[in-house]
């Protein structure tokens, strides 16, 4: 066999009606109503410069072998790494995923276990100069993995029960349990418990595939979440021209298996749902005549899509396929009868398209794509829950690398833009599915962050994310590029100076794949991004300041302050309890390296686990022991505190120790400092 490329003919069609419907893709492994996430601080000290990445803190381009070297030296000296993290005697490291930089720097992801079973929420990442060291570390709960026990006292069938009557609830279609109740530990909101987590198939209201998790309480039965692990999303040379496409020639037969890009193949379901389908084959190397008519004309877009993003991901960002490992993911289309969506699937490890309302308009355009393909990306690093505010951030991030690969691809039939799926026409009136610049255009996507976001729909949230990552590329106002105007707003009405895509591409990606968790929420993401810049330009560089200018633009965190400001953020994540109406305790931050006095707008983040929030009083303490009040017995039976205070700060000496002080003064209800952080704009 051998693999050869050809041309294919797809000129563009008519614009075709089509029902609306939300562009998503596959959800990470769990979900979280509580969002925790916090990312380390960036560099007391890095490079100046303004202009170039530092050339140590760029990834290396990892081929599978040097990739699964690095997994294999992380897993042997696992044991050693949960010992210096203080894990307990009865918790377990996974390595899920390696990354390193040019200067020896290794960033190993993993999974945790407790006592054998798998810890839901208890992802996390360790960096150092070799694999498994853990010089820094971002967990994605600082909750101390202590379930009370993990024996169960419900029976499994229960857990069972309750998935199948949660899977009914929404209408789905041919409901049965795909996997049986398995015992895990649910760490990803709050005490950690013993659960059971049971897996629902069959299909979705809307004919989308169905894997719908439910996690139920197995000491009280009592279900503590559920998530879909299919979720409804959305290149075909119908949009792109005649292109490229690699195939392979076995005889006198032609076939959609791209070998130069680890076995990628293209597949017919011909209306069907379930199974891989036909893979295409034909005599003459030729792939559709660019209508939606003919069966190939989707297929080649599809492997091209495909083809593009694996191309984007290993030449601009250094990763080798989704999982870093060299294999490719493979492509369904002509999925059921006028389904109008498309969706990444974690299971099948594939992308899938429907072929839009009277079957005439296929999902599969170049940004749709490259959105559905970064899904796998995203479950296969940071994980995003699927959910709340990550799950907003897990959309954005698939619609922020569906835009780059666009401008990637440099294809004159779809040119680069900030728009989301402006060629499928879903809306059937030629707008796209989203905007960038103004996510608010759609009539439902928000502009900028507030404190209700996570609880709306993951494809509305992510416009904070978005509109970010269109600021901090091309900043605010008016401007034409490759022909579309954009006008984008910020909510403080002050202006952002953008420093470029290719910056902020960079600086997104080794924020996913090196500081978000699962549990990343947006004031997570500011942390994170600029520990990823600080890395990157120098805590003291513009990209960094534009960086805290960009996300203060969308409502999250406060402005630069001008040049020169810099920003860093310090960090403890020691659990401190909160004994039950008894004497304050506190737990402290030493500030080092700054100059002259704190800032007016000092951003102190409070993260408390306790229920009755009410009946604690909270206070930040100055070096001096001058003391701020940030909270005072408000929050009546709420659980948990989990907030930012701007504190004026102006008139303390910055340097020094500072504390979060905490009183619980009434009866009944106890709990813990889980962490906290000064951050300095």
């Amino acid at each position: 066999m051998r693999s050869r490329t050809s041309h294919r003919r797809t000129p563009r069609t008519a614009q075709r009606r089509v029902a609306a419907v939300a562009l998503a893709g596959v959800a990470a492994l769990i979900a979280t109503a509580v969002q925790s996430g916090a990312a380390t601080a960036a560099p007391d000290t890095a490079p100046r410069t303004a202009s170039t990445a530092a050339p140590g803190s760029e990834s290396v381009k990892l081929t599978p072998a040097q990739r699964a070297a690095l997994m294999r030296q992380a897993d042997s000296v696992k044991a050693e790494t949960a010992k210096d993290l203080g894990l307990g005697a009865k918790e377990k490291l996974l390595v899920r995923d390696v990354l390193k930089d040019r200067d020896g720097t290794v960033h190993v992801r993993y999974e945790r276990t407790y006592d054998g079973l798998p810890v839901l929420g208890g992802d996390l990442i360790v960096q150092g100069d070799t694999a498994g060291e853990a010089d820094k570390v971002v967990k994605a709960s600082r909750t101390a993995v202590k379930p009370a026990t993990t024996a169960a006292k419900v029976p499994a069938a229960k857990a069972e029960a309750q998935a199948l009557s949660a899977a009914k609830a929404e209408k789905a279609e041919g409901a049965d349990v795909d996997r049986a109740p398995r015992k895990v530990i649910w760490a990803a909101d709050g005490k950690p418990v013993v659960a059971y987590e049971t897996v629902v198939g069959g299909l979705q209201h809307d004919g989308t595939p169905q894997e719908l998790h439910v996690v139920t309480d197995a000491t009280t039965g009592e279900k503590l979440y559920e998530w879909q692990a299919v979720q409804n999303g959305t290149g075909h040379t119908v949009y792109s021209g005649t292109v490229d496409l690699t195939t392979t020639q076995s005889g006198s037969t032609y076939n959609l298996t791209d070998g130069a890009r680890g076995g990628h193949k293209t597949y017919n379901l011909n209306r069907g749902t379930s199974g891989t389908g036909t893979l295409f084959s034909g005599s003459d190397d030729v792939w559709g005549n660019g209508s939606p008519s003919n069966a190939e004309s989707a297929g080649a877009d599809a492997h091209y899509g495909a083809a593009l993003t694996w191309d984007y991901y290993k030449n601009v960002h250094g990763r080798s396929g989704i999982r870093g490992d060299g294999v490719g993911a493979y492509s369904r289309v002509h999925y059921g009868n006028n389904y109008v969506n498309a969706f990444w699937s974690d299971s099948c490890f594939c992308m899938t398209y429907g072929d839009g309302s009277g079957n005439a308009n296929p999902l599969t355009s170049i940004d749709v794509a490259a959105h559905e393909m970064t899904h796998g990306l995203t479950s296969n690093t940071a994980g995003l829950n699927y959910s709340g505010e990550s799950g907003g951030l897990n959309e954005a991030t698939s619609d922020i690398f569906g835009a780059t690969v666009e401008f990637y691809a440099n294809n004159s039939s779809d040119v680069g833009d900030y728009l989301i799926g402006e060629e499928i026409d879903i809306n059937g009136d030629g707008t796209p599915l989203r905007y960038m610049d103004k996510p608010s255009k759609d009539g439902r996507s928000k502009d900028s962050w507030y404190s209700g976001i996570g609880s709306i729909d993951v494809h509305y949230s992510s416009g904070v994310a978005n509109h970010f990552f269109y600021l901090l590329s091309e900043g605010s106002g008016t401007k034409t590029i490759n022909g579309v105007t954009y006008d984008s707003p910020t909510s403080d009405g002050l202006p952002v100076t953008g420093i470029g895509r290719a910056k902020a591409e960079k600086i997104w990606f080794r924020a996913l794949t090196t500081k978000f968790t699962s549990t990343t929420n947006y004031a997570a993401a500011r942390t994170g991004t600029l520990a990823a810049t600080g890395e990157l330009y120098g805590t003291d560089s513009a990209e960094y300041r534009a960086v805290q200018d960009a996300w203060a633009a969308v409502n999250v965190g406060t402005r630069s302050g001008g040049p020169g400001g810099g920003g860093t953020t310090f960090e403890s994540t020691t659990d401190v309890a909160i004994p039950d109406a008894g004497a304050a305790v506190t737990s402290a931050i030493t500030v080092t390296g700054r100059t002259g006095n704190a800032p007016s707008n000092l951003q102190v983040a409070v993260d408390i686990v306790h229920t009755w929030s009410g009946d604690l009083v909270v206070d930040l303490v100055a070096p001096d022991g001058t003391s701020y009040r940030l909270r005072n017995r408000t929050g009546g039976s709420a659980d948990n505190i989990n907030e930012t205070y701007t504190v004026n700060a102006s008139s303390e000496t910055a340097n020094g120790t500072w504390q979060l002080r905490v009183q619980d003064v009434a009866r009944y209800d106890t709990g813990y400092i889980n962490g906290w952080s000064l951050t300095f704009p």
